[in-house]
């Protein structure tokens, strides 16, 4: 496995995700935290087929002392790449304002999901558009710190 070093870590090509994280790096997690008034975290995860550290910004709500971040790619019918490298490499690293942590990612059993949702319709209330978009199941995450 590569070792983890935040400096060298690849950012999403998608210019906006690219420009918000750069943002919010170098403002040391004071700026682009979030998007439309919704809060956002970096994470760093290992690539399942580049085996690279890459880097995304993510919406997130939180259960308890565990921050949820949700696989919607905007409600296509596919998963986003990040969600498939999170199942095969679930150790992740993670920034939220000026911390950083490592943590484990497990996708929600069906009923935690529905225990959660409500809230994260909170957080974001596109979710709930993106939702009826797609067949697939969107997939929650928790993020739990190691």
């Amino acid at each position: 496995m590569t070792v983890y070093d935040p400096a060298d870590v690849k950012v999403s090509p998608t210019s906006w995700v690219s420009e918000q994280a750069r943002r919010y790096e170098e403002s040391d997690g004071t700026e682009a935290t979030d998007m439309n008034g919704s809060p956002c975290l970096l994470l760093d995860y290992l690539g399942r087929k580049s085996g690279q550290w890459l880097r995304t910004v993510l919406i997130y709500g939180r259960d308890g002392d565990d921050y949820l971040i949700v696989a919607s790619k905007g409600g296509a019918p596919e998963h986003p790449l990040w969600y498939l490298s999170l199942r095969d490499n679930p150790e992740v690293h993670v920034r939220v304002g000026r911390e950083r942590f490592a943590a484990r990612a497990e996708a929600l059993s069906s009923e935690d999901k529905a225990r959660v949702w409500p809230h994260l319709l909170e957080v974001y209330p596109p979710y709930e558009d993106y939702q009826k978009k797609t067949d697939r199941d969107i997939p929650v995450i928790r993020l739990r710190r190691v």
